[in-house]
């Protein structure tokens, strides 16, 4: 098997976009390592081998080890890594992600910057949540509590479709399992979406702290991403497999969740969802060349007007447009 210091890395050009990759892939009690181009994971079955850059966020559950070797294919193929707990109900931290672009980071600041922004970025988020809701004018309170009447609205609804008794939503920290079948069910749906809402935000190179619904947390950005798809996908999906019995809903949540996403294309919509929300122009705009496209390994120097220069030169004695 090569060794990382004989491998050269891959252009973003050469890699996998993260709208074809699979959407997430949850291991536990095992042991990552890699063979050449492949990710593979050992436990008491065998070995198996998964092609690194057809994945989109990997999660690491109870029991993993994960060797360094493997982290370096991974992170060369720009798949987010993200540590979770038991039953991925929790996320403890993330890996780098895909573009070499700055693009929608500056997008992402510049509309999050500004108040009166930020707020119509708020808006657009639930006008694409709640199709048919006016957002227009709605101040933070009133998106609010559209949301509350939307949510409870959609518990209520799946409840029907899928015969499974809801009285309320409950999470119980530090317990998972006093939880009741569809509440562990919302549970693990909404952790799962966090994290393929997660490898969206990293791979695309937005910051995951600065939200416009949410705010004060690290994964700001990523709880707003996440949310857009909370009643359409995230719930049904914990109903659809509370209604198949209380034991192992976890489980069947996720495999739900994860034909949910596949079936409707997620993370391609996800992914222009964002350039939406961030009103992205994309590249060819402040000296970039048109071509170059959104993950160009490209390093400019920016100007009075705005125009990039191309670094690594000496302006010393040169004009400067």
């Amino acid at each position: 098997m090569s060794t990382v210091s004989k491998r050269a890395l891959s252009s973003p050009r050469e890699l996998t976009r993260v709208s074809d990759r699979t959407s997430f892939l949850y291991l536990e009690r095992c042991t990552v390592h890699r063979d050449d181009n492949a990710v593979t994971a050992t436990d008491a079955d065998g070995v198996t081998h998964i092609p690194s850059a057809t994945i989109g966020t990997l999660l690491l559950g109870p029991g993993t080890r994960v060797t360094h070797q493997a982290m370096a294919l991974l992170g060369e193929s720009g798949a987010a890594v993200i540590w979770v707990g038991e039953h991925g109900v929790r996320f403890y931290a993330g890996g780098r992600g895909l573009t070499r672009s700055s693009g929608l980071l500056e997008a992402q600041a510049k509309a999050w910057a500004n108040r009166r922004t930020r707020v119509e970025v708020a808006r657009e988020m639930y006008r694409m949540r709640f199709p048919g809701e006016d957002t227009a004018g709605c101040t933070r309170d009133d998106l609010l509590r559209m949301e509350g009447r939307q949510v409870k609205e959609c518990y209520r609804r799946e409840s029907e479709r899928t015969g499974v008794r809801w009285v309320r939503r409950e999470y119980h920290h530090g317990d998972f399992a006093a939880a009741d079948a569809p509440n562990q069910g919302v549970t693990a749906a909404a952790q799962c979406m966090y994290g393929v809402a997660h490898a969206v935000v990293a791979a695309l190179g937005c910051s995951p702290g600065l939200g416009f619904v949410h705010s004060g947390h690290e994964r700001s950005f990523v709880l707003d991403i996440a949310d857009l798809y909370k009643t359409e996908i995230a719930i049904p999906a914990a109903f659809d497999a509370a209604s198949m019995g209380d034991e192992d809903v976890p489980t069947r949540t996720r495999r739900a969740l994860r034909d949910h996403i596949n079936q409707k294309g997620l993370l391609a919509r996800c992914a222009n969802d964002i350039k939406i929300l961030l009103r992205y122009e994309g590249p060819g705009k402040h000296g970039a060349s048109p071509d170059e496209g959104p993950d160009a390994d490209r390093v400019g120097i920016q100007t009075d007007n705005g125009r990039l220069l191309a670094s690594g030169r000496n302006y010393g004695d040169e004009p400067i447009w």
